[in-house]
């Protein structure tokens, strides 16, 4: 019988990007929730809910008669505090001059100087008083502290709300560019770290794509920025944020994504076709290779990670092997085959 014919591809190493492709969750990049910081019975709602608002921008108007009239009272008496203290500063200057000539005494002089500070600092109280009754003016009229999308309102015009309540009014969202949170094992973080070792370089500012949840790939690509700096005891795992410009509001705070993440480069990397790599009874991975004199040769193969339709080998094969990808039915170890190159026929 002729060597059966069998179709090879031979190994050869090349630059292998390595990826890893984890789950994320979507989350804002900034978040401001609205809350009253003075008491007061909602006027009127001044925005449309779901709207872009700037910062700044007035979302609530409460009813600031109460606010107002306080403030009033306390311009009163900023004003009397001010005319007092220009009383007690002319009558200061006039026992500055008189001491000169002894027409009063050093106790009175003393006492004009000693009014003169007290009134200085009761206008002082009043000013004080005065802005703070003013800042309560201002703050009748709720704005946005963050420019966003705003959410819904959880209150209506009527309402009554509470300075400092622990209830929001209302939620602003920054979406022009969003969070995608994933979570790596430790484990797998110390396999990248040995793969690198062995002939790698760290990919940096890694460039993050990201899978929608109907399988779509979104169309911008995201940056790594952060990795945090400790393993959570329970999980095993670490955060990894990435940020990612969002300027049609794709990307929605509490949607589940994927996002690949290029972890770096194997300078050295030896790629096997899956088709090639077989598993024994015991779970062992196996791969059939066109020796000298294309004898076929039985290899044990330690697989790292896939990489597309390929697996990354660690060990078992080197490059210039010629791994069988076709015709494994009717082969076996120490027999002869006549190997063709796959895409030469």
């Amino acid at each position: 019988m002729p060597p059966p014919d069998v179709t090879v591809v031979t190994l050869k190493s090349a630059p292998v990007e390595l990826q890893r492709e984890l789950p994320g969750l979507v989350s804002a990049r900034q978040i401001a929730e609205v809350r009253p910081q003075v008491s007061g019975i909602v006027k009127r709602v001044l925005f449309r809910e779901g709207s872009q608002v700037g910062a700044g921008q007035a979302l609530y108007a409460l009813d600031d008669a109460v606010y107002r009239a306080a403030q009033r009272s306390a311009e009163a008496a900023r004003m009397r505090a001010a005319a007092t203290l220009e009383t007690a500063r002319r009558s200061a200057e006039r026992g500055a001059e008189l001491i000169k000539t002894h027409m009063i005494s050093v106790q009175d002089n003393d006492l004009l100087q000693s009014t003169l500070h007290q009134a200085q600092a009761d206008l002082a109280a009043a000013e004080a008083a005065a802005d703070s009754a003013g800042i309560n003016v201002d703050y009748a009229r709720i704005t946005s502290p963050i420019y966003g999308r705003i959410g819904k309102s959880a209150v209506t015009a009527g309402a009554l709300v509470v300075a400092n309540q622990a209830d929001p009014l209302a939620r602003v969202q920054q979406l022009d560019t969003v969070y995608v949170d994933v979570t790596q094992s430790s484990g797998e973080w110390l396999q990248l770290q040995q793969e690198l070792a062995a002939g790698g370089k760290g990919s940096g500012q890694s460039e993050v794509r990201v899978t929608l949840e109907d399988g779509s790939a979104y169309p911008l690509s995201g940056q790594l920025q952060f990795s945090d700096v400790s393993v959570e005891p329970g999980t095993g795992s670490f955060l990894l944020r990435v940020l990612v410009p969002n300027p049609k509001a794709l990307l929605l705070p509490g949607m589940y994504v994927r996002a690949t993440i290029v972890e770096g480069v194997l300078a050295n990397g030896l790629l096997a076709p899956q088709r090639g790599i077989t598993r024994d009874p015991k779970g062992n991975a196996t791969a059939m290779v066109v020796a000298a004199g294309n004898k076929v040769e039985l290899r044990n193969v330690m697989t790292a990670r896939a990489v597309g339709d390929q697996w990354l080998v660690g060990s078992g094969l080197a490059p210039g092997d010629r791994v069988i990808i076709e015709g494994l039915q009717k082969i076996q170890p120490g027999m002869v085959v006549q190997p063709a190159e796959a895409g030469a026929r």
